[in-house]
């Protein structure tokens, strides 16, 4: 049996659903990898599971950061490791769950995370704010590491931003630190797929029910905790919306439709990064039998190499 699961897949799949049944069966706690669900606050729009909807099972790394912090992969494998230890220092089962690919990566393979530096990146932001500059920086990573600039969507500045750092501090390509697929300890990675029509029903349904639940005023209640402040927290999926409709830049109607939008090519980029991951199992999300599926895979011979 693997000492960790990571349940993966695209947003609105089931994964939670899913991670507590294995925790049910096998003994489990449920660990965050989604990275806007570290946050404190931030519950609708991350679709973070109500307390009393997690059967008693004790969940890690849930609203950890305020919405000024920055969340760091850095910070995340360090987090991760330390609660990961934890459980299967008590005979449980860490169970992770999340839409995150990279931070699923930083809790389960070897990973080196390169170093940062806040002046080099302020520099890069300023370049990056300024008339062409985004075109700029697009083409300067096309021909300092033209692997990460293929690997790094166009319109993912703070993405290009972070490659152009770790390429001028350490002269070393960011694909370099890729993470290698192998695992640090004996893992099995479940991988929930869908219909596309079907998950993108429930995508829309997601959205317009994150505004029905109330996330405009959950927005205004972050907002004056200084929402606007974080340079991550901010740009999440609804939350960015939910600020453009509050300061009259979109209307509802607008707001929802964008926030559709931008989740479901979110769920596109997550079946990318895990597609070509030849250790997934992947399942049917909507099949008969999922449970018992995902539980005979657990009890399966892991086959890794540290």
């Amino acid at each position: 049996m693997p000492q960790v699961i990571a349940v993966v897949g695209a947003t609105a799949t089931g994964k939670s659903d899913l991670a507590l049944d294995l925790a049910e069966e096998l003994g489990g706690e449920v660990v965050n990898a989604d990275a806007m669900q570290l946050y404190r606050g931030m519950d609708i729009g991350t679709n973070k599971l109500p307390a009393e909807q997690r059967r008693d099972i004790p969940h890690h790394l849930l609203d950890v950061l305020e919405v000024t912090d920055e969340a760091t992969l850095a910070d995340y494998q360090s987090r991760v490791e330390t609660t990961i230890v934890d459980v299967l220092g008590r005979g449980l089962v860490p169970i992770l769950a999340g839409g995150s690919g990279l931070y699923v990566r930083a809790a389960l393979d070897h990973l080196e995370i390169p170093p940062t530096d806040p002046v080099v990146r302020a520099r890069l932001e300023e370049q990056a704010e300024g008339e062409g500059g985004s075109d700029a920086l697009r083409h300067r990573l096309r021909e300092l590491d033209p692997a990460a600039a293929d690997a790094i969507e166009p319109n993912n500045i703070r993405r290009i931003i972070r490659a152009l750092e770790v390429v001028e501090i350490t002269g070393r390509p960011f694909s370099a630190t890729a993470p290698t697929k192998r695992y640090r300890r004996p893992s099995l990675v479940i991988g929930l797929r869908d219909d596309w029509a079907a998950l993108t029903q429930r995508i829309e349904r997601r959205a317009r029910g994150m505004w029905e639940d109330g996330l405009l005023d959950e927005v205004v209640r972050l907002d004056a905790a200084g929402l606007r402040g974080g340079r991550t927290a901010s740009r999440a999926i609804g939350y960015a919306q939910a600020l453009g409709e509050i300061d009259g830049r979109w209307g509802r109607v607008e707001a929802i439709d964008d926030t559709a939008r931008a989740t479901r090519r979110y769920a596109r980029r997550q079946e990318s990064w895990w597609r070509p991951d030849p250790r997934v199992e992947w399942l049917d999300a909507a099949g008969a039998g999922l449970r018992e599926a995902a539980l005979e895979l657990a009890a399966r011979p892991t086959q890794w190499t540290p």
